[in-house]
């Protein structure tokens, strides 16, 4: 087979993919003490127990395994909190609240699984001397039922054609498409003018696309950066992915099929390479209007009408099909039909699928590759649905960017 990408499931190597500062449990109590008994080398800062000048912090300095619903609380004995900053490499910030006499602080957000988490406070005592503290913990792992992972559709240093779409797919609900989204990014060079957009994928999995404005040009480089270690995505769940991967944009194969003249002409970076006589989708089985991207070539497959819900007198099981060319997930191919061999540029016979002669389908699958569109054009059925595939170019630009969770 010849593919120039496939699927990759990311949960047996995430861990791999992230760091984890270990912190040994010092203290059982939550308490640490902080007076302006111990003057620092400015004078004005003070660290040290006097009694009633104090910041208590929980969970305890040191802690580990620390439950995600464990809230963080700050507060200042006798004297005002003046800043709480709580981070950790890849969730970042945990956000929370003053009491509105500043006595204390409340983590707001949950915290994120696996991760150390620094904590800085800073308070005025009543007698107005300054009082900081640097304190560490660390949350449990997270479990498997904690995690979402993300497959994405293109493969590390690979080349890719015009049409292909960046895809992700998630094995559980993303009810914080925002959070999500905020740690994605595609970058290219040249630049182009882009945006993500959420759908739901076939199989009902929530899916998030970047797609350029237009299709990318060819030898543009591209890079997907997934900083998704640590994020909550909603329902409790957690990101654990961190991903570079980086592919190359390779020459413009663009194909359109007219059902009207039933042709298919192939054209290279703008040059046409030939006009070849086709069969499209006869009536009640018409090929699908709009803009497909190849999803896998296979040089032999076997068709069965049942797996596309085709049964009775139309049923058919082809045990082996010549140059078959994947372009949707629902089964539309363009491949070698010497069956219907005097239908090609003269009658549409086909079931959905776009049939040619075998010479002709032995050259098309050679000059096409995994992420090359091919639009048709003047049939009488529905255009592509997005999420059929890669249906992404079937939306207008506008619509797409709607789609966006950042919007």
């Amino acid at each position: 087979m010849d593919r120039a990408s496939t699927l990759h499931s990311l949960a047996g190597r995430a861990a791999g993919h992230r760091t984890r500062i270990r912190v040994a449990a010092v203290a059982a109590a939550g308490t640490v003490a902080l007076t302006a008994c111990s003057g620092t080398s400015g004078g004005d800062d003070a660290k040290g127990d006097s009694g009633s000048h104090r910041i208590s912090v929980a969970p305890a300095s040191g802690a580990s395994a620390v439950s995600v619903k464990k809230k963080v609380t700050v507060r200042a004995g006798s004297g005002k909190l003046t800043s709480v900053q709580v981070t950790a490499p890849g969730p970042g910030a945990l956000h929370g609240s003053f009491s509105k006499d500043r006595s204390s602080w409340t983590s707001t957000a949950r915290l994120a699984p696996g991760v150390t988490y620094a904590l800085t406070a800073g308070a005025t005592a009543s007698d107005g001397k300054k009082l900081t503290e640097h304190e560490k913990f660390t949350t449990a792992e997270p479990t498997k039922a904690q995690t979402v992972i993300g497959e994405y559709n293109v493969e590390r240093d690979s080349t890719v054609g015009v049409g292909l779409p960046v895809s992700i797919v998630f094995n559980k609900p993303v009810t914080d498409k925002a959070a999500v989204e905020r740690r994605l990014r595609v970058t290219s060079s040249p630049a182009v003018v882009g945006a993500w957009s959420w759908l739901k994928d076939r199989n009902g999995k929530d899916r998030v696309d970047y797609r350029p404005r237009t299709y990318w040009k060819p030898g543009t480089k591209v890079s997907l950066r997934m900083n998704l270690d640590g994020v909550a995505a909603g329902g409790g769940l957690y990101g654990t992915q961190t991903r570079k991967i980086d592919f190359t944009v390779r020459k413009a194969v663009v194909t359109t099929v007219d059902v009207t003249k039933k042709s298919m002409t192939v054209t290279r970076d703008g040059e046409k390479l030939r006009t070849l006589p086709v069969s499209t989708g006869k009536k009640g089985f018409e090929t699908w209007n709009g803009t497909m991207v190849v999803l896998s070539k296979v040089p032999t497959i076997r068709m069965d009408s049942s797996t596309v819900g085709i049964f009775g007198p139309e049923a058919y099981d082809l045990g082996k099909v010549k140059w078959d060319v994947q372009l949707t997930t629902s089964g539309t191919y363009a491949h070698a039909a010497p069956w219907n061999e005097g239908k090609f540029g003269r009658v549409n016979g086909s079931h959905g699928c776009i049939g040619m002669s075998t010479s002709d389908a032995k050259w098309f699958f050679h000059q096409v590759h995994y992420g090359d569109p091919v639009t048709v054009v003047h049939s009488k059925d529905d255009t592509v649905p997005v999420n059929n595939g890669y249906g992404d170019w079937n939306v207008g630009w506008a619509e797409w960017q709607a789609g966006s969770a950042l919007k």
